[in-house]
């Protein structure tokens, strides 16, 4: 069975770890997607700290994963033509969401389940971001910051 486990990797942690061990266990070949970019900052408004090709080389390293797809377009049912797949991998932050039911609903018409992971609450990226910006601010602003957390 091929699964698949897309994501930006960006500022890698051991969230991103857990979703890639998770999915390992839950098939017998695993795809990691990374998306590249200029889709992230289409997505998210704004690029990632990391580059796509440094993303994909830290993700391909990472003993769970055997192949590497970069994303370079958002239809996930164009992603699973070219790398054919079995189950999707997501966080539990889709579930029950309009974007995860479509998901679910675009896929199982292919025959792709669809399985969700618990979502790292303690850590993100955007904490880490977060901190980095902190980091970087004058005093005045991490007060700011704080008061906005």
């Amino acid at each position: 069975m091929v699964g698949y486990a897309p994501g930006a990797w960006d500022l890698f942690h051991v969230g991103h770890l857990n979703v890639l061990r998770h999915a390992a266990a839950n098939c017998d070949y695993l795809i990691a997607g990374v998306v590249d970019d200029d889709m992230l900052e289409q997505a998210k408004g704004r690029r990632p700290v990391v580059p796509v090709h440094e993303r994909a080389e830290i993700v391909s390293h990472i003993g769970y994963v055997d192949e590497v797809f970069i994303e370079t377009q958002p239809d996930k049912l164009e992603t699973w033509r070219r790398c054919q797949f079995d189950v999707f991998f997501k966080g539990d932050d889709w579930r029950g969401t309009p974007k995860g039911d479509e998901l679910e609903q675009r896929f199982a018409d292919v025959g792709v389940q669809v399985v969700y992971f618990p979502y790292t609450v303690h850590t993100s990226s955007t904490k880490l971001r977060r901190a980095l910006t902190l980091l970087e601010s004058p005093a005045e602003s991490i007060e700011q910051v704080a008061l906005e957390s």
